[in-house]
């Protein structure tokens, strides 16, 4: 049986220590989420429950009583825990889930999902492996025991391991020519060199060309471990059922924790890579700084920040209403055709920088007008524009909940990267003790004097060196 151990988020929200980054306690921010608390009503904050299995399993929900329901499990392991010789396993082991297992035969799963009316799926990253269904409510045990059959029967049959070699050799042609894709995989290249996270998530052809079955079988055992797996439900879920459900599906999953798959730390290094290619019309190029992990306090005011400078495409005609200092001066100076930052967490580190495209006379106007917003959010941000981004940063992540599939990768997501599922309540309170004082701290904490990473495709000739980028937008 499944422990009792029951979280109660709701409960002990009141009682959260929210601190600053200098480690004081954030009064603010607590007399803002007990205010938050005491004015909404409970009824329409839905309960995120949590148990733990005796295997180590955490299972966690949230009912909001609607018709529908979307299961599934999180897994501690993505490419990050691979290395040279097996990098890309972890999303090999993604397209094989689905292939048949020793219970259901690759077509028996095909049907018996589609005449559930149900939607299975998967994907990988850097950090986590998901599988996930939605479904209607009544079938969720149906749909659990698909999603354990996956995780613990897969035969990874040798015919259907060589066809899906080719699978991800096309998939990984159709990546190339997606050139942020691109940009962004070289950009981890070089910031974290040398170290798993550096690796991309499909891994390198010769890697797909050579990966065996028993590659396959061995990741799982060394990292498809009790401790490392969430099992994830919301819409229309009943907590107690569901726990039961998970025990008697997963519940003699291994739960002890191999030491090979302890997370190593990646050191950012920082540098500069350029893909030549003058047939090209625009330059791809993204800039970034080394930020922080998922649970590091600086990474709300990081978030903020990223809000402040926002994102501008020249098809969208906002003109002199532009919102951000870099909009605006984009709009006004034709400094790109669009651009985007970004804030991308890992567990204990991040990228925090912007993503443009460009043409090659405007890309040194675009480097000194990024200098000049990077300045600002160190010492000129106003607290109208805080304000503003603020209420920008709650709309969107409110907005990415909207149906039970977001709400459960949320929980999934969160249960791996924080330990607990973040009520909005205090998501909101966090965010809304963001001020001009910390903004101007925790960015020139992060971006003065640092070392960038710049990657860049397309005409470079026109981009500056990067000793002139660093001088540039990290001397300020």
């Amino acid at each position: 049986m499944a422990t009792k151990q029951v979280l109660k988020v709701g409960q002990y929200l009141t009682r959260s220590r929210l601190r600053d980054n200098s480690g004081q306690l954030v009064n603010r921010c607590q007399r803002l989420h007990n205010v938050m608390v005491a004015e909404r009503p409970a009824i329409n904050i839905p309960e995120t429950k949590i148990s733990v299995l005796r295997n180590g399993i955490r299972v966690a929900t949230e009912d909001s009583g609607i018709a529908t329901c979307t299961v599934g499990l999180w897994i501690d392991a993505g490419s990050r825990y691979e290395n040279r010789r097996n990098n890309g396993v972890a999303h090999f082991l993604e397209h094989m889930a689905f292939k048949g297992t020793t219970r259901r035969t690759q077509t028996q799963l095909e049907l018996e999902i589609e005449n559930m009316g149900a939607h299975l799926n998967a994907y990988t990253s850097r950090e986590q492996t998901v599988y996930y269904a939605k479904c209607l409510a009544k079938d969720i045990p149906r749909a659990l025991d698909i999603l354990a059959d996956i995780l613990q029967n897969s035969t990874f049959g040798a015919q259907e391991i060589e066809k899906e070699r080719f699978v991800i050799l096309r998939e990984m042609q159709e990546v190339e020519t997606n050139l942020q894709e691109v940009v962004f995989d070289h950009m981890h290249s070089v910031a974290f060199y040398e170290s798993p996270l550096g690796m991309t998530i499909l891994g390198p052809k010769e890697n797909i060309k050579s990966i065996k079955r028993e590659d396959l079988i061995d990741y799982i055992k060394t990292h498809y471990r009790g401790p490392r797996l969430v099992v994830a439900g919301a819409g229309g879920v009943n907590h107690e059922e569901f726990v039961g459900l998970c025990d008697k599906y997963l519940g003699n999953a291994n739960q002890e924790v191999d030491a090979a798959s302890v997370l190593k730390p990646c050191q950012f290094i920082g540098g500069d890579v350029r893909l030549k290619d003058d047939s090209m019309p625009l330059t791809h190029v993204a800039i970034a700084l080394e930020s922080v992990g998922w649970a590091n306090p600086d990474n709300i005011a990081l978030m903020v920040a990223n809000t402040l400078i926002g994102s501008w495409d020249r098809s969208l005609g906002a003109g002199s209403n532009c919102s951000s200092y870099m909009a605006l001066s984009s709009f006004e100076n034709n400094l790109c055709h669009t651009f985007q930052a970004f804030n991308t967490s890992y567990k204990d580190t991040g990228l925090w920088g912007i993503y443009f495209i460009a043409e090659k006379q405007t890309l040194p106007d675009f480097v000194r007008h990024l200098r000049e917003q990077w300045k600002l959010l160190c010492n000129g941000v106003t607290e109208e524009e805080v304000s503003r981004a603020r209420d920008l940063l709650k709309t969107n992540l409110m907005l990415q909940l909207d149906g039970s599939t977001p709400i459960c990768e949320d929980i999934g997501r969160q249960m791996l990267c924080y330990g607990r599922r973040i009520p909005l309540p205090e998501m909101e309170a966090r965010i809304d003790a963001v001020n001009v004082d910390i903004i101007n701290r925790v960015c020139s904490k992060y971006i003065i004097g640092k070392n960038p990473v710049v990657a860049v495709v397309g005409q470079t000739d026109g981009l500056p060196n990067y000793d002139t980028i660093k001088a540039q937008v990290t001397g300020l």
